[in-house]
């Protein structure tokens, strides 16, 4: 179920990416990545969405090829895998308990610090600190959280798929062979 998990988040990234520019929800990525896998492949999983990001950005959308973009590029992906550590080790922290509020824990966590990152990159290196209105912070925080519900019952619909058809083998009468 993992490669196709990973892959359905990848697939869900470029969409998003088509449909949102640029928000793409990196902390709803970060939340369901870090409630759905193991920690290196959460890890990884971040690093595909990116990648799948950057590539419908460069390759579809005709992101300029300049440095500040890519070096926005490479700041977004940190960003992203520092809002994965975060829901990580906050969803850790909960323990055993897995519901609702470890999620939403996670959520609050990923969501601060990838954009405390992005902002400091914006103060200190690249400038453009206009995208981080609260008017902006507020629609970036909507489709993320909107994005993470969406996510959350993608997985509970594969998760059940996977299921049904586990269950369904293992209830299949065995081939008759014939000597």
């Amino acid at each position: 179920m993992r490669p196709f998990w990973i892959g359905l988040l990848i697939a869900a990234s470029a969409a998003l990416t088509t449909v949102y520019t640029c928000i793409t929800p990196f902390a709803a990525f970060a939340v369901i990545a870090a409630t759905t896998l193991s920690r290196r492949h959460a890890l990884s999983a971040t690093v595909a969405v990116w990648l799948a990001n950057q590539g419908v950005g460069f390759g579809v959308l005709h992101y300029p090829w300049t440095p500040k973009t890519f070096a926005w590029g490479i700041a977004i992906g940190g960003a992203a895998i520092v809002g994965t550590l975060a829901a990580q080790w906050t969803v850790a922290r909960a323990g055993s308990l897995r519901s609702p509020v470890q999620a939403l824990g996670g959520f609050v966590s990923a969501f601060a610090l990838y954009q405390l990152a992005l902002y400091v990159v914006a103060v200190s290196i690249l400038g453009g600190t206009g995208a981080f209105t609260p008017r902006i912070i507020g629609q970036v925080l909507l489709v993320n959280a909107v994005t993470l519900v969406g996510l959350f019952g993608a997985h509970q619909l594969v998760t059940a798929a996977v299921g049904f058809i586990v269950r369904r083998r293992r209830a299949a009468p065995a081939p008759v062979r014939f000597a």
